[in-house]
């Protein structure tokens, strides 16, 4: 076997920013150097895809831009040859912070037969944004849709904002909710691929929150959401569990599991980064259930826009590396777009996103997490299988996938303050590599 090797690096220093490498030399005697391997023939997990989120507040800032610009967003974001071909993206059902202001599909108090259930607010601004992305996507757009709260009439404090609960007299209607929303977005030409019960069910938030315990969310599926979908012959849409932090995935993930009948509706259980790390609880739930997926739902920088942060992108390359080498399917980021600001946010929970917009001059400006994610989103493609890939110093984070083409792409990023020089060995064959300080490469490399 012959190797064919790319490679492309983003580094704090020097300017490069996915920037393709000359080519790598092979190495015959590279022992006293730290090393990279790579088996492509234990394989992993199967790779569902990676992409962002729409949210009213993106798609209100992404038609605030003239039309070279919304051009060029959808290109860095959605094509597969020139960008970085999301695959997998997450939208809201009613509203979140991320919207203009609260809102609800199902408006009318009362209303538990859905006469008024309606998405006409999602046809000014988020329908055009998808269909928009759907135009210039290489191929189908798998959307998971989450909801932040029920309606305010349907939840025990009578608000969306400020926590609350589903009253239990609603949960039949609410899951009904689920049902029509997939329907109409379907009418529209935009599918939905799975539903998560409920975003950040332990956390009681001054925005649209709803709280479940995990027996709540348990019996939730099991009883209303499962069979709903089921009856509606939508029992192909996935149903994603937790959705909220890495600490306390693996109870919830208990919880939920040890249901056989509440189990068989789920397809796996979904979680985000705020908090601490728990990289390791990602790998607990797939041990114990190893046949369920994992998939991270949702990230971002808080407190901010962060405009020209470097350790923004190492946040995220460092977690993505973390969970995808401990089982996850797929890596959902939050906001796709937002202003200058990091909004807008009908709270002011102002976050970054990897492509800001200076809607004053008309300009994306590209953040230091949009460069970080193109090292994994732009190579490891749809239905890749992660394989079995190790380094031997810890400043080298590494991770590695063969892709349906049989391409094998190798994902090494170097936190430090120093240059790294290590050999990469793909198979049987060596290479010289060298990572700059604060910066991540990935090695592409076509065999025959």
């Amino acid at each position: 076997m012959s190797l064919a090797l790319r490679s492309f690096l983003t580094a704090r220093d020097g300017g490069a920013r996915l920037a393709e490498q000359p080519p790598l030399q092979p190495l015959h005697d590279g022992h006293e150097l730290p090393r990279v391997m790579v088996d492509a023939t234990r394989a992993f997990q199967t790779m569902e895809g990676f992409g962002g989120a729409f949210t009213e507040s993106a798609a209100v800032t992404w038609a605030r831009l003239g039309a070279p610009r919304r051009e060029a967003l959808l290109r860095d974001c959605f094509d597969a040859q020139h960008g970085h071909g999301y695959t997998l993206c997450r939208v809201h059902i009613n509203s979140c912070d991320f919207s203009l202001g609260n809102y609800a599909h199902a408006a009318t108090p009362g209303d538990t037969a859905l006469h008024g259930f309606s998405i006409e607010r999602d046809r000014q601004a988020l329908l055009p944004f998808i269909k928009a992305a759907q135009a210039v996507a290489a191929q189908p757009i798998k959307l998971l849709a989450s909801p932040w709260s029920p309606p305010a009439w349907m939840k025990t404090n009578g608000q969306m904002n400020d926590g609350g609960a589903l009253r239990p007299e609603y949960r039949r209607t609410w899951a009904r909710c689920y049902v029509r929303f997939i329907e109409e977005y379907a009418k529209e030409g935009v599918p939905i691929w799975g539903v998560s019960v409920q975003n950040e069910p332990a956390a009681h938030q001054r925005w649209d929150s709803c709280l479940y315990s995990a027996e709540e969310e348990r019996d939730f599926v099991r009883d209303h959401l499962g069979p709903a979908l089921h009856e509606a012959g939508l029992g192909h849409v996935k149903i994603i569990v937790w959705d909220h932090n890495r600490d306390h995935m693996v109870e919830r993930a208990s919880v939920m599991y040890a249901d056989p009948e509440a189990a068989r509706y789920v397809w796996g259980t979904g979680f985000h980064w705020y908090g601490e790390s728990h990289f390791d609880h990602v790998q607990l739930v797939h041990d114990a259930w190893p046949d369920k997926q994992l998939l991270f739902t949702e990230g971002c920088q808080e407190g901010g826009p962060h405009h020209g942060s470097w350790q923004l992108g190492e946040r995220y390359a460092n977690a993505m590396i973390n969970d995808l080498n401990r089982w996850t399917v797929g890596w959902i980021d939050w906001n796709l777009l937002l202003d200058e600001q990091g909004g807008p946010n009908h709270v002011g929970n102002y976050c970054s996103a990897p492509i800001l917009a200076d809607t004053a001059h008309d300009a994306l400006l590209h953040q230091s997490s949009y460069h970080y994610i193109g090292h994994f989103a732009r190579f490891v493609k749809s239905g890749a299988r992660r394989v079995l890939c190790a380094a031997t110093r810890a400043d080298l984070e590494a991770t590695a996938f063969v892709n349906p083409d049989a391409s094998i792409a190798v994902v090494v990023l170097n936190r430090s303050e120093a240059a790294i020089a290590f050999a990469l060995r793909v198979g049987q064959q060596t290479v010289a590599a060298e990572l700059p300080a604060r910066s991540i490469a990935t090695y592409l490399c076509n065999t025959a």
